[in-house]
């Protein structure tokens, strides 16, 4: 009998994660580096990052004038002009032509509750996140009620 060879291959959350990190690289966000790949069946079907819409001057060039300033994360929400990873990733997939219903977005951080309503919507049914941020228990309350499925990945490396 054949000896099982373990696999050399990252898992695929970490193949996806790794590349969602990848992604948040090209965020021009001057406060926080997001991104996002929604993926289904092994395939990418979209990627997105946090940043300034198309045609408005990149964030760190001072097109946002909330990261421009010095406020407090998580205050003059009103003032941000920046789109997150999880909706350019949609948004990308829309201009497309690219169905992502019944799909897996892989995001470095969690989703805030704009987000969630629109992968609820987009019909994307598994949400799987890096880090915490604010996700909120009305989220995850959302997300249990609408099927969604999320969990926070957790990396093998040591």
């Amino acid at each position: 009998m054949a000896k099982k060879v373990k696999d050399p291959r990252p898992s695929w959350d970490e193949y996806f994660m790794d590349i969602a990190a990848v992604v948040a690289k090209r965020s021009n966000c001057s406060r926080r580096s997001v991104g996002a790949v929604i993926e289904r069946n092994h395939h990418i079907l979209s990627a997105g990052y946090n940043g300034t819409p198309k045609g408005v001057k990149n964030c760190f060039e001072g097109g946002c004038p909330r990261c421009a300033g010095k406020v407090k994360s998580g205050t003059h929400l009103d003032e941000c002009l920046c789109t997150h990873a999880e909706q350019n990733a949609i948004c990308q997939a829309a201009c497309y032509g690219l169905p992502i219903d019944g799909s897996t977005i892989y995001v470095t951080i969690s989703p805030c509750l704009t987000c969630a309503k629109l992968i609820i919507n987009a019909g994307i049914k598994e949400v799987v996140y890096g880090g915490d941020y604010a996700f909120l228990d009305t989220v995850k309350k959302m997300f249990k009620a609408a099927g969604v499925r999320h969990r926070k990945y957790r990396s093998l490396k040591v």
